[in-house]
Formats: C-alpha cells, structure tokens, sequence
C-alpha cells in the first residue's frame, strides 16, 4: 500500500519518498479543473511509459508503450471522460510530451468505474519536475524513486491519498 500524507511525503516499503500534489491541496469533493489531488484509497490502473527514454524497467505490470496520438479526456461532456483517448492533434493531457513528467504515468483508478461527469480525471502518479512544482491534482514523485517503487510495486496494492 502507498501512504500520500499532507506533508507531501509518499510512504511505500518502510520508506518516505517527497512528492508534488495538486496546487490547491488535497479534496473530499474533486471537481474537474479544481488542481486539487482526490483524498480516499484506490486502485491502480494502466502503467504507461516513454520507451525512447525510460529503458528496461523491472515492474510487475503490464507496460504500455507511450505513442505519439494518445492522450486521456478531461472534457466531461464527452462519452469517453476520463479515459484514455487517440488524438490527432496537441491535447491538453497527451501523453507524449517534451518534458519528462509523463515519461512514466501510473493511473490512479480515481472516477473510473463509474465515471461521473465533472469529478476529476485524469489523476495519475507521474515524474516530478526536480522543484516538485505542485501538480493539477496528480502525485509527482522523482524519477528515480518512481522507478524503485514500481520495482516491487503490485498490481493489485493500493494507494490512500490522506
């Protein structure tokens, strides 16, 4: 299980990670937009990964190649909200991006099943910029510890967002 605590520290395997959350801090109430990380326990989902620069990653999951075109709504007034989408063109939430933050992106099962319109999307455990600049309401962690994590990470084990 992966403990998020206000203190922006991340509790996995006896050991504290520090970590980026949303702006505006942790919520019982997400709303889409709000940059605020969703409190409550959840499941994982797709792990996604930027092949061209992150190489021979020992993980549990199934890893899913990141491509140009792929991207996850956050518009809650289409069918697939909150879901993983192809794109034809620069999308607020693509995945193949210049910076490194989505170089591996873990989903976060937070309004997944069901989706409910307006509840938030998009919620993932992403690389963090060195600054842990606070996220739009993901959990950002360094590279490198993201990487040891999902060394012995399940797939099946959880994450509580305090």
């Amino acid at each position: 299980m992966i403990y998020v605590n206000k203190h922006k520290i991340l509790h996995y395997n006896k050991k504290d990670y520090k970590c980026s959350i949303g702006l505006n801090g942790f919520t019982r109430n997400k709303i889409e937009g709000d940059k605020k990380t969703p409190i409550g326990t959840y499941n994982f989902g797709n792990l996604f990964i930027r092949t061209d620069r992150v190489k021979n990653l020992n993980t549990k999951f199934k890893l899913i190649e990141i491509k140009k075109g792929m991207a996850w709504s956050n518009n809650p007034n289409e069918l697939n909200y909150n879901q993983l989408i192809k794109v034809k063109y620069n999308h607020e939430e693509s995945f193949f991006r210049s910076d490194n933050i989505y170089d591996i992106l873990l989903v976060i099962n937070y309004n997944i099943n069901p989706t409910i319109p307006f509840k938030g999307s998009a919620i993932f455990m992403h690389v963090s910029l060195d600054t842990y600049k606070p996220t739009a309401g993901c959990i950002g962690i360094k590279l490198n510890d993201f990487i040891e994590i999902l060394e012995s990470l399940e797939p099946n084990e959880k994450i509580t967002i305090l």
